[in-house]
């Protein structure tokens, strides 16, 4: 494959603009034909046969020893035979290079059992001689007489030679000398190579390869060409149409393969009542074109990656027309997606590249997951063409953005920040990283309910979240808090996870932010309810006018903070027009209640069991609410008066900046009325408990280091 270097010098501006189509992408087909048109000139170059070709497929034995078996025929006579004009006799056993790739022209057949296309064929890995016997002779008996490659020979006006091979192949003589030969030159030792022919037409002539001669090209084309038309059980499946990548009149197949295993005959699930002998009516697609789509795999498989047990497709291309020099730049991308070994998503590779090529094009991408099966079935999630890399670098850079610098996160003050952060807690810490993290789907994984199996099913959330993702598209508010409380509940109740998973939640809500974030949009609801929660929150507006607010009380006022929190955080605002906020914000509060005084509990009085683990997320419902502040409230009020009495100056009740506000929100309306369903109920109750056990002084702080050195 050529060097991005190479191929800028191998094909010019106007040049390339002669090989590509003039239309702008509009499908996923489209992307496949320019990366086989593409990939095409990097390998075989220009011509009417260079798209069959297939000169990777054994370049792994390039340069290696005994890599390249040689049949040789000598057609100069009155009569057809092998050559004797060399004392190693008629079959040369030589090393496949760089230089004989065009020459030897191999067309492979991706099939278990059956000879390639071409008249060179692929042997298997360290085939013996014996093997490697059958298939030398093989060019001669079988694919000189396949039925396709005998009709070509008669149609063309060199076919003369393909008839000669099978003639010399009828003569048992002629195959022993095959075997005897080549068994002589391999000494007996084994072998990965290619077997081919070489012929030689006039006594005056040096023997040619299959490269430099017509008839054996065509023939090749012919022979794959019938596979085209007749996969899946159909006889023939084509007929005149417009080819729907040029739009042009043509021969149109229907059953031609696919890199992406798309518009397949065994797909029934997705073509309904698909009668495959007329598969190119609804799908019609031209002959050249499909070899050309086909020839894409190399450049598809470079821009894939698997997460969950999906194969993610992230496919670059141009926006609009793209010209020729949007071709050479995509051309670079493809070849680095291809040839560098790191670990790196086509997602990052792309916004890596991005200053440096394209100029002010616009790079847009084919973005889709599949789930296999089994053999040719498989599911697809999320297909689009508008994937653009705004959507997962700047929801990657809007997560630390929040935990960095949003009062959310930080804090200035002796008293903590609303929220806590750690920085081995990846979703808590600023990470140069992220976009990897938000590209491979470990963003959700962190999140979302975990699953038996780490592969995804059909309809997983995560996955669905992922491509969603990519693609720019929404995900459902009730499908995040649903895994998010799944994932909550399980930790609770998993003996391996020791205490109430608050650096989860807390994580959980700094991705609730950031995919609210009016940029990117990717939170949704049909529920009115739920709306505010797809809101972008105002924690970064009004940072430093909460510091200061803060600074200015003494030190910190967790009162200030809490009412800055609640009224920054759009969910749980006061807002006429949004009654859930009432409830949500009670469930949030009743929370922070239990958390400030389960803290309490386990650090002042070393209980080991406190209201967390009494009123566990699981156990909150609508019903419940009541009883939960009731039972939390008198707690409170009894530890306010055990420490009054233990001599503590205690003004007013414990947490009084908690309970003042919870009272209110329990009141409008009782929570015997509320509607909030039990998800968006428990998943607020959670954050709640997280904010409180992250209410006290920030112990860390160099004021609170200098206040117990006073003491």
């Amino acid at each position: 494959m050529l060097s991005p270097e190479e191929f800028r010098e191998e094909y010019s501006e106007d040049e390339l603009a002669d090989e590509l189509p003039d239309s702008p992408i509009g499908s996923l087909r489209d992307v496949q034909y320019l990366y086989g048109k593409l990939y095409t000139l990097a390998t075989t170059g220009g011509g009417d046969y260079a798209p069959y070709l297939t000169p990777d497929a054994a370049s792994d034995i390039i340069d290696t020893d005994d890599s390249l078996v040689v049949v040789r025929v000598d057609l100069s006579g009155d009569e057809s035979r092998l050559a004797a004009d060399d004392e190693r006799g008629p079959v040369w056993v030589t090393r496949y290079s760089d230089d004989l790739v065009e020459k030897v022209a191999h067309c492979k057949y991706p099939a278990a059992r059956g000879i390639d296309h071409s008249v060179t064929h692929q042997a298997g890995r360290n085939s013996g001689p014996e093997k490697l016997a059958r298939y030398a002779k093989e060019r001669l008996t079988k694919w000189a007489r396949d039925d396709v490659v005998a009709e070509a020979a008669d149609a063309h006006e060199d076919g003369w030679i393909i008839d000669a091979l099978a003639e010399i192949g009828a003569d048992e003589d002629a195959l022993d000398a095959i075997e005897d030969a080549l068994t002589t030159a391999l000494g007996g030792e084994s072998a990965t190579a290619l077997l081919t022919v070489k012929v030689r037409l006039d006594a005056d002539e040096a023997y040619r390869w299959p490269g430099e001669l017509d008839v054996f090209a065509e023939a090749m084309r012919r022979r794959k060409l019938s596979k085209l038309v007749t996969k899946n059980g159909a006889d023939d499946s084509s007929g005149d149409a417009t080819d729907l990548v040029t739009g042009e009149p043509a021969r149109t197949v229907g059953t031609s393969e696919d890199p992406q295993n798309y518009f397949l005959g065994k797909q029934l699930e997705t073509f309904p009542g698909l009668d495959v002998e007329e598969a190119w009516r609804t799908h019609p697609i031209s002959e050249d074109a499909a070899v050309t789509v086909m020839n894409a795999d190399t450049f598809v498989e470079a821009c894939t990656y698997r997460t969950f047990g999906a194969k993610v497709y992230y496919l670059p291309y141009v926006w609009g027309r793209f010209s020729a020099a949007n071709a050479h730049d995509l051309y670079e991308l493809l070849y680095l997606a291809t040839t560098e070994e790191d670990d790196l998503t086509p997602v990052e590779r792309a916004y890596r590249e991005r200053d440096e090529l394209f100029g002010d094009a616009e790079l847009r991408f084919y973005v889709s997951a599949v789930m296999p099966h089994q053999m040719s079935r498989y599911d697809v999630f999320g297909e689009t063409l508008n994937g653009r890399l705004l959507y997962p670098k700047e929801l990657a850079v809007t997560h630390d953005r929040l935990v960095r610098n949003a009062a959310a996160f930080r804090s200035e003050t002796e008293w903590t920040a609303p929220l806590p952060t750690h920085e081995n807690w990846a979703l808590l810490a600023g990470d140069d990283g992220r976009l990897h993290s938000v590209a491979t789907g470990w963003y959700f994984y962190q999140t979302f309910a975990e699953r038996e199996d780490d592969d995804a099913d059909a309809d997983d959330p995560r996955i669905q979240a992922l491509v969603a993702v990519l693609s720019g598209d929404a995900i459902s508010v009730e499908t995040v808090l649903e895994e998010y409380v799944d994932r909550i509940v399980d930790e609770e109740t998993d003996q391996d996870v020791e205490g109430f998973p608050s650096f989860r939640v807390a994580g959980q809500f700094a991705q609730l932010c950031a995919l609210a974030t009016d940029e990117l949009g990717l939170l949704t609801t049909t529920d009115e309810g739920k709306e505010p929660i797809a809101r972008e929150p105002t924690y970064e507006e009004h940072t430093m006018e909460i510091q200061h607010e803060l600074l200015a009380a003494d030190g910190g006022d967790p009162a200030a903070k809490l009412d800055s929190f609640i009224e920054d955080t759009p969910a749980l605002a006061r807002d006429a027009d949004a009654p859930h906020n009432d409830q949500r914000r009670g469930a949030f509060l009743l929370g922070a209640l239990v958390g400030e005084i389960g803290s309490y509990q386990e650090y002042d009085q070393d209980r080991s069991t406190t209201l967390v683990d009494q009123f566990p997320v699981k156990s909150i419902t609508s019903s419940r609410i009541k009883k939960v502040t009731q039972e939390t409230i008198g707690k409170t009020l009894t530890y306010t008066r055990q420490e009054k009495k233990s001599g503590r100056s205690y003004p007013g009740t414990k947490a009084e900046h908690v309970v003042e506000r919870l009272r209110e929100a329990i009141l409008r309306p009782d929570p015997d009325e509320w509607t909030l369903d039990t998800d968006d109920l428990r998943f607020y109750y959670a954050l709640g408990v997280t904010y409180g056990m992250n209410d006290h002084p920030d112990w860390n702080s160099a004021e609170t280091d200098d206040a117990e050195e006073e003491l």
